[in-house]
């Protein structure tokens, strides 16, 4: 793709990458046919080859109005455009600079910048969500409808060590939501670590991956968090801990990016830290030579590979491969490689298009008729459950009930 960046933008780090980015694509458009945003409203605007056209007109200074900042905002980031495109554009990075060059020419209306900030303030830190998640729980017979599917349809919350063990360890992440939300699989995961032998410690001061805040724009505010989890690991790995684990793919793959994200202000060792940094299914596997098989012939289930997952880390098969050795059925539903919708806010500032997204993907997975639908992702998780079809679980809690006695 020909470019015409302005001299002063074209000699700017951002400038430079973004100018090498557009110059990638080739205009095939094999994108547009695995976009799910493209796929719902058939709009050339709202798939990432129209995107990029957005981008490039507003970085070479062609005017933008909140009609373009709308399209952008419409992307999931759900990497599905990476994964195909032949010529390995790096869209979701173009992406990020293309909005923050439009946020500083486009303003927002005065309602979608209040949502955002109050999301940004509120969904990060885990004492604020879990007090508002707990009133929501008490009146969700009174919230529309929309909001009160995204919350969980059955409730636990993680107990959280308070005393580091002495006995050799690992640290389980606990996210900002996922603490709250997702306590089951907290239970689960600490059940598969004790039976490897390992004590779990959780890190009071450790905050939210970032994500929530980078994706809302506020790259700042996420570098701070980064920095202070960065540096939580640092001390935890030299006081034993022999891994960082997580349970969610979208806070993994935030974590992934820390080295972008930090630039100069990232500590020496930041590859040494982050190579301890990994999905529990990713800890699990170098154990599986001490792990039994479970017994054959269990339930069906009916997998959902996160976006973050598939398309970002690009590690589909492990927690499958998990589940069948524990004696699970496990089964793809038809275009599994589609988002669900859920893509962190993304539920919260684009209403219709998630919910039309979620709909496609449970009807699906339940198609499947399995006996449960599992995923690896809070986001993902909350956007699937129905309660008129087959409950949906973290698949540490599946894998838990066949292997630990």
């Amino acid at each position: 793709m020909q470019t015409r960046l302005p001299e002063a933008l074209r000699q700017s780090p951002e400038g430079q990458e973004a100018n090498a980015i557009l110059r990638s694509c080739v205009h095939c458009g094999f994108c547009t046919a695995t976009c799910p945003t493209y796929q719902l409203l058939g709009d050339e605007l709202d798939g990432p080859r129209g995107r990029i056209y957005l981008i490039k007109q507003a970085l070479e200074g062609q005017p933008a109005s909140l009609t373009t900042l709308q399209h952008l905002d419409r992307c999931l980031q759900c990497r599905n455009c990476e994964t195909t495109c032949p010529s390995g554009v790096r869209y979701t990075r173009l992406l990020e600079i293309g909005k923050q060059h439009l946020s500083q020419h486009v303003r927002r209306p005065w309602h979608e910048r209040w949502l955002r900030r109050m999301l940004a303030f509120w969904l990060p830190h885990r004492r604020l969500n879990r007090m508002a998640f707990s009133v929501a729980r008490v009146l969700r017979p009174l919230l529309p409808k929309r909001l009160a599917h995204h919350l969980p349809c059955h409730w636990h919350t993680a107990k959280l060590p308070t005393k580091p063990p002495a006995q050799k360890h690992v640290v389980l992440f606990q996210g900002c939501v996922e603490s709250t939300l997702m306590g089951s699989a907290h239970q689960a995961a600490r059940q598969l670590i004790h039976a490897r032998g390992h004590a779990v410690r959780y890190l009071p001061k450790e905050q939210c991956c970032g994500a929530v805040e980078h994706h809302l724009d506020q790259a700042e505010a996420a570098k701070t968090r980064a920095l202070n989890n960065v540096l939580q690991w640092q001390a935890a790995l030299a006081q034993g801990a022999e891994a960082i684990l997580l349970l969610s793919s979208a806070c993994l793959l935030e974590i992934r990016h820390y080295p972008q994200l930090l630039g100069e202000q990232a500590p020496d060792d930041l590859a040494d830290i982050l190579r301890q940094v990994m999905g529990l299914d990713e800890w699990l596997v170098k154990v599986l030579p001490e792990m039994p098989d479970g017994p054959t012939g269990g339930p069906v289930v009916a997998w959902h590979p996160p976006c973050t997952l598939q398309h970002g880390l690009r590690q589909p098969e492990t927690i499958p491969q998990l589940l069948s050795r524990a004696g699970y059925q496990v089964l793809l539903a038809r275009d599994s490689h589609l988002c669900c919708g859920a893509a962190g806010t993304y539920t919260l500032l684009q209403g219709r298009i998630s919910q039309a997204l979620g709909q496609a993907r449970r009807q699906a997975l339940q198609a499947v008729e399995a006996d449960a639908i599992s995923t690896a992702n809070i986001g993902c998780l909350l956007q699937l459950q129905d309660p008129n079809g087959p409950p949906v679980r973290h698949w540490a809690e599946l894998l838990a009930e066949r292997l630990v006695s």
